[in-house]
């Protein structure tokens, strides 16, 4: 069936339809005819009038399609060094985020993904093979690929949460179009160029320097944060008035001192409102210093902001020591981000490829993101939060994962979760390197790279059992092996050697663990299966000896959530 048809066409044939089965109703029509029948009025129904694709099929649809994926850990590549646990997810990125939809369904507040940019060179597989520019379907496999993942995305992100896809002129037009099929009227989507490559690729006609990122959150929110500005590019300028209007008398309100101690500005006093009293510019009270708005000839003038709204700028003033005492100095430390971003810490070869190969000997990774590209995407959304969950499901060299741990020296709490195949041994080689060198401060052969930071690391593999022909309990059943992984990735938690916490799946374990009563006391949080009870003596102890208990979610145990 063509998809290209008008919106009034397909009406009809839906009306058709309904007529045409109305009337096999009163014959000996065949079965057949008529799931036939429901199967065109479905594939009318299903159509959506926008970007229009050939779908196609990968090789993990089909095992999906008979497997269950689960996650095992490689306990081996677990790194405890304190602070907050992160993951990487080794494995196809499609088996990976249904997964995430067990445990992290409208939980992300942070997408961020950088996918293959489909260049028509060797640098895509689809199905093991490389897609090359002559491939008649290669935009079609493309966006067949990117639709299905983008769709669970969606489903993923918190409320406020928000998608930042990475992509270049190849795909950018139809990635662009692509979001809006999938997330609608509901979602703003706003595009943002990136200088990643001042020396240029050489085209036929242009010398290519940017990329794109693409926002995508909830219309209506005000989401997208401030934008650091470099300390040394930051204008400053007197806070003290000056030229027309600028005098003491010209607004009462802003003759007022402001208080520095050992260079800092600690306060602001009250308004002097007799215009009898003259303070001096640069007045000594005790181990302070009491700032007025007084040029250097002596004339009293005003502050830029009256003494009511000062201290609501106070982080964007600072004390500037001069010849002749302190001038107080204006300057914003963050500027509203705008649609092109130019600098060159964005520049990929210095902070992407030269870096990932100080980081990781031996790297394969191409053409990885600069660190500060991506860091300066993610500060936009959650530089003010501090527990934010940030996801990358093409997590290539783990620059994402290292960009959270570099924001996360703020004192934050931020945690990642990184997806990628293991292909060429990237996941293990490059991906997991990277983030153990930055968390130990040491390279693979034991050379110092930096300081330690205070994060861990789990390492997660997918894997996959049977379930054709299964029923749920045969599910239930081999799923219940899995289920501790899917509760640490949830929870970023680690039950291995942790006294503070336990995991009880069956009642014989409720039993030998209420048995051993100096382990019970030890316990802070319990996460229990679904279908073990306890009794009321067990939560009675519980609840006296104020430990947690967290039910598991039965669809754990199924084939996906429902």
């Amino acid at each position: 069936m063509s998809k290209n048809i008008s919106k009034e066409r397909r009406e009809k044939l839906l009306v058709n339809i309904e007529e045409l089965r109305n009337h096999l109703k009163n014959t000996n029509a065949s079965s057949e005819m008529t799931a036939y029948l429901t199967e065109i009025e479905a594939e009318l129904k299903r159509q959506k009038f926008g970007l229009i694709f050939e779908e196609h099929k990968e090789e993990i649809d089909n095992r999906l399609e008979t497997d269950t994926p689960v996650l095992t850990e490689e306990t081996d590549l677990f790194i405890d060094n304190g602070g907050q646990l992160n993951f990487i997810i080794e494995g196809d990125n499609l088996a990976s985020l249904a997964l995430l939809e067990k445990t992290h369904k409208e939980k992300i507040d942070v997408i961020y993904i950088d996918p293959p940019y489909n260049t028509g060179a060797e640098d895509w597989k689809y199905d093991n093979n490389f897609v090359d520019k002559n491939d008649l379907f290669r935009h079609s496999k493309w966006l067949s690929m990117m639709s299905k993942r983008i769709e669970i995305a969606k489903r993923l992100l918190a409320p406020n949460g928000v998608l930042i896809c990475a992509i270049d002129e190849n795909e950018q037009a139809t990635l662009s179009l692509l979001i809006e099929q999938i997330f609608g009227q509901a979602y703003s989507k706003d595009c943002i160029t990136i200088v990643h490559n001042p020396r240029g690729v050489q085209g036929k006609n242009f010398s290519y320097i940017h990329e794109y990122a693409i926002f995508i959150y909830k219309t209506g929110q005000s989401i997208i944060g401030k934008r650091k500005i470099d300390p040394e590019k930051i204008k400053w300028s007197p806070l003290r008035n000056w030229g027309g209007e600028s005098l003491r008398t010209d607004a009462k309100n802003c003759f007022y001192p402001i208080i520095v101690e050992k260079g800092i500005i600690v306060g602001f006093g009250d308004v002097v409102f007799d215009l009898n009293i003259h303070p001096q510019r640069n007045e000594k009270h005790g181990d302070s210093i009491w700032v007025y708005p007084i040029d250097k000839e002596g004339v009293e003038r005003k502050w830029r902001y009256a003494r009511q709204s000062v201290e609501d700028i106070k982080d964007n003033l600072r004390a500037k020591k001069k010849a002749k005492g302190y001038e107080i100095e204006l300057g914003k430390e963050t500027e509203s981000n705008k649609t092109v971003w130019t600098d060159e810490k964005y520049d990929a070869n210095q902070y992407g490829t030269q870096m990932v190969n100080d980081l990781v000997a031996g790297n394969t990774f191409n053409f990885p993101k600069s660190l500060w590209n991506t860091y300066d995407c993610l500060y936009a959304i959650v530089g003010d939060k501090s527990n934010a969950v940030i996801l990358d499901f093409f997590a290539g060299s783990g620059t994402t994962g290292h960009a959270v741990m570099e924001m996360n020296k703020d004192g934050g709490k931020r945690r990642f979760i990184l997806c990628t195949n293991n292909e060429n041994n990237i996941c293990k080689d490059v991906t997991y390197q990277r983030i153990k060198t930055v968390i130990t401060g040491k390279r693979k052969d034991g050379s110092e790279y930096g300081k330690s930071i205070e994060a861990s690391l789990k390492y997660q593999k997918i894997e996959f059992v049977p379930t054709a022909e299964k029923t749920y309990y045969d599910y239930a059943e081999e799923l219940l092996r899995h289920v501790k992984e899917l509760v640490e990735l949830e929870n970023a938690v680690n039950f291995e050697g942790n006294s503070d916490l336990e995991i009880l799946l069956t009642e014989s374990e409720v039993e030998k663990t209420f048995d051993q009563k100096d382990r019970l006391i030890q316990i802070k949080t319990i996460y229990l299966g679904h279908d073990v009870s306890l009794n009321l003596a067990q939560q009675i102890f519980l609840q006296s000896n104020r430990i947690a208990v967290n039910i598991i979610p039965e669809y754990y145990y199924k084939e996906k959530q429902i």
